[in-house]
């Protein structure tokens, strides 16, 4: 039945078809009929809206709300066919105020009246869904169905004439923003984009009547045909505004890193980015009304997953991953293709460059490690390895900097970056970091170097090798230990060989009955006649202690300090050796018992 040409005869026509079905039918029946008209744009009845007011009808409304359930019954759809013409009435009186308006009032009652006939469409899809739940004999259930057959033939075309003149509001709409700017512009935005929700909700009770009438075996006639021309249009026209902004957005950032202080970008990036949201929204919801009238909406799917921030789990699919896998891929070879040339070129050049400063770094770390090494140079072994690898580092450095702005790579949001990623590694590490300060702090003062006999941190021996970290030390059973800088340079540090002259410090006893002054001579001879012992500082042999079991004297030679244990293990012998020779004893420790007896009584 064509929806425009309904009129109170085809009315009559539908009567006989619900003759013999009860009252509670034909009630419902005659609801659903003229709610027809009235949303399709035409004539009917005001079936005592005059009676009726604003307030009763939205009550009446939102009972009605209430009342639909999974499962109907009899009396419920008595009450359901009341409130459904109470909300009519209150549409009917609607179109009435909006013939008489004024064009201020224009827009806002034209929105009002078709949100309120979106409604009445919502609430007869529940009654027809609450019904398609009945048995199939159900008087209920097969009135509806003669309905969705026959009554609502032309509901859809109606449907889709309000959408069409919707769409050519929002046109309007639309070319209103760009004579308009500041606070206007902004609400100009607002309400354009509360038209195009309405517009998505009309499109949606479009897809929903022609899956109710589906679910009664009925055909949706033409309506499929007429409807999927605009969701397609619709979904081409998104599809290319949303990649038109993202390219816009994409040259917008560029600026706005380029020119961190412009507010103006940073507002018109910001107003771009919150439509393009919109619009993937909009593109989202006409993906879901494509699939569900069976059309395959993949191409649509990869828009969305490639412009969106975040990834949809409804968009994904084999089709769709398998397009955006051979789009990315043949983007990559056409831009191969177009800059093969360039990139070669710059490659090259990038390679060249480093090669060069790699050389460079190499000669820079052997003239600064001749210069170290210069007689004279009294620098620590750590300090001449720092500044061997700092002077070769620096050169590299300079020549990766250089390398990358060649090949166009901007070094000021790097270098930023690498600030920042030096913060977080600072914090990250703090007792590295403890070991690099304390090292500094070796490199700076030098309380040792390699080769020196040191006793740190609870561990003595060589020092082998040192760096700003650790300090790598051998005891002298061929023992390696690693010992942290900071807990070094936070504790005692005894460098044994940090002096070229040493003291060898010797305690030798002699029996009580022997001649003081003949040990005396013999063991300055001792040293007189050893080579190794220096005459300047002067050794001293001195009586040092009357002890219990000996007399003790002490002997002093100085010596260089890499000849200390040989003389010490020298003089140790030789003393014993002439000692022997000269009738002078070694005594042990003794100790005397007298025993005391007394006699009884």
């Amino acid at each position: 039945m064509d929806c425009a040409n309904v009129k109170s005869t085809d009315v009559q026509k539908f009567a006989p078809h619900i003759e013999e079905r009860s009252t509670f039918v034909i009630a419902i029946v005659r609801a659903l009929l003229v709610s027809l008209m009235l949303y399709t744009g035409l004539s009917a009845p005001a079936y005592g809206a005059d009676k009726i007011t604003p307030d009763q009808v939205a009550k009446m409304s939102d009972r009605l709300q209430a009342d639909i359930t999974d499962r109907i019954t009899p009396d419920q759809v008595a009450r359901m066919s009341d409130r459904l013409q109470a909300d009519i009435a209150s549409i009917q009186m609607l179109d009435a105020l909006i013939e008489g308006a004024s064009d201020h009032d224009m827009q806002s009652l034209l929105y009002r009246r078709d949100d309120r006939s979106f409604k009445l469409l919502l609430n007869l899809d529940k009654l027809a869904q609450a019904a398609s739940t009945l048995p199939e004999d159900n008087e209920v259930r097969a009135s509806v169905a003669i309905f969705l057959g026959e009554g609502l033939g032309g509901v859809g075309k109606g449907v889709l004439q309000r959408t069409s003149k919707l769409t050519a509001r929002i046109a309007e709409q639309r070319v209103m923003l760009t004579e308009l700017s500041g606070a206007d512009l902004v609400v100009a935005e607002a309400k354009a984009e509360s038209l195009e929700n309405l517009r998505m909700r009309y499109y949606v009770a479009l897809v929903t009547l022609i899956e109710r009438r589906k679910e009664f075996g009925l055909s949706d006639g033409t309506l499929s045909g007429d409807l999927l021309p605009m969701l397609y249009l619709q979904a081409e026209t998104l599809t290319g505004r949303i990649k038109y902004t993202g390219g816009a957005l994409d040259e917008l950032n560029e600026r706005i890193v380029e020119d961190t202080q412009n507010a103006d970008l940073a507002v018109a990036r910001n107003g771009m980015a919150r439509q393009q949201e919109l619009d993937l929204a909009h593109l989202e919801k006409l993906i879901d009304l494509l699939a569900r009238l069976g059309e395959n909406p993949a191409v649509y799917k990869e828009v969305l997953l490639a412009q969106s921030h975040s990834i949809k789990v409804s968009a994904l699919g084999a089709g769709v991953l398998v397009s955006l896998l051979q789009s990315g891929w043949d983007n990559v070879k056409i831009a191969i293709a177009d800059n093969a040339p360039d990139i070669l070129f710059k490659l090259l050049l990038f390679i060249s460059i480093l090669l060069v400063f790699r050389y460079l770094a190499r000669l820079v770390r052997k003239l600064v490690k001749l210069a170290c090494e210069r007689p004279g140079n009294d620098m620590s072994t750590l300090l001449k390895d720092v500044l061997i690898s700092v002077c070769g580092g620096v050169v590299m450095v300079f020549g990766y900097l250089i390398a990358l702005s060649q090949v166009g790579i901007s070094l000021g949001p790097m270098l930023a970056g690498l600030g920042v990623a030096g913060f977080v590694i600072g914090f990250a590490l703090q007792d590295t970091l403890g070991n690099f300060a304390a090292g500094g702090m070796i490199l700076l003062y030098r309380p040792y170097d390699v080769d020196d006999f040191v006793e740190v941190a609870g561990a003595s021996g060589l020092v082998k090798k040192m760096s700003l970290v650790s300090t790598t030390i051998t005891t002298f059973d061929n023992q390696t230990l690693v010992v942290p800088n900071s807990k070094i340079w936070g504790d005692v540090i005894k460098n044994v060989t940090a002096q070229k002259v040493r003291r060898v410090d010797l305690v030798f006893g002699i029996s009580y009955t022997d001649d003081i002054a003949k040990a005396e001579s013999v063991l300055a001879s001792v040293l007189e006649e050893h080579e190794k012992v220096l005459s300047t500082p002067e050794a001293l042999v001195k009586l040092h202690e009357l002890a219990d079991s000996s007399v003790n004297f002490i002997v002093r030679p100085w010596v260089r300090t890499e000849d200390y244990w040989g003389v010490y293990w020298d003089i140790t012998r030789e003393v014993k050796m002439r000692f022997d020779s000269e009738g002078i004893s070694i005594p042990f420790p003794q100790r005397d018992v007298h025993v005391y007896s007394q006699s009884p009584g």
